[in-house]
């Protein structure tokens, strides 16, 4: 494992951590008033899902491959389906609150659970399954190696898109949501056609 090996995953990590990026950017947005415990907590999220997602897909590519296949072609629906609902709702509550008058309001934020942000993690790896053919190659031990580089990579890209997020979050006030949910429903199309492109 030399200088290669390093620089192939840390791109790789790059690569994947864009649409988890977009997501936390927009989750910024939408939450403008973010505590740090929040933050680390979305960031840590996606790095999480960035990785475990390579790494089943290397553990299938080693013992279930025909089935795996078979599934691919279900990764950009369920991507689909799963960021249009979540962005989708965030739209709709912008919607309400400023037909409520409460559109330049500073206090209104979008509210994030927990399965909520779950599902934005599996939404934005669930394509990074099909790495495991990338990496069938390796070991375990330079498997978990380069998950653990994708998710460091990860972590920190989408620590960043929050951050950047909630700095212009906070001059959009309520309109924020609406382009929140709006940048999620667009990465749900764009992974759509993505998977059925490629």
């Amino acid at each position: 494992m030399g200088f290669h090996f390093f620089f192939t995953n840390i791109l790789l990590g790059v690569g994947l951590a864009m649409d988890a990026f977009s997501v936390s950017l927009a989750n910024g947005l939408a939450n403008h008033t973010m505590k740090w415990r929040r933050v680390l907590l979305i960031a840590g999220t996606f790095a999480l899902f960035q990785a475990l997602m390579p790494f089943a897909g290397w553990l299938c590519v080693h013992t279930l491959a025909e089935q795996f296949e078979a599934f691919g072609k279900f990764i950009p629906w369920i991507a689909l389906l799963l960021l249009t609902f979540i962005g989708g709702k965030m739209l709709l509550e912008g919607v309400k609150a400023c037909r409520a008058g409460l559109c330049d309001d500073e206090s209104v934020v979008a509210k994030f659970s927990l399965a909520a942000l779950l599902v934005q993690g599996i939404a934005t790896s669930i394509d990074a399954l099909s790495v495991g053919f990338t990496i069938a190659e390796y070991n375990v031990w330079q498997a978990l190696l380069a998950v653990t580089l994708i998710a460091a990579v990860t972590f920190l890209i989408c620590m960043c898109g929050v951050l950047i997020g909630k700095k212009f979050g906070a001059g959009l006030s309520g309109k924020a949501t609406i382009l929140g949910g709006s940048i999620l429903v667009v990465i749900g199309i764009y992974i759509f056609i993505k998977g059925i492109v490629c």
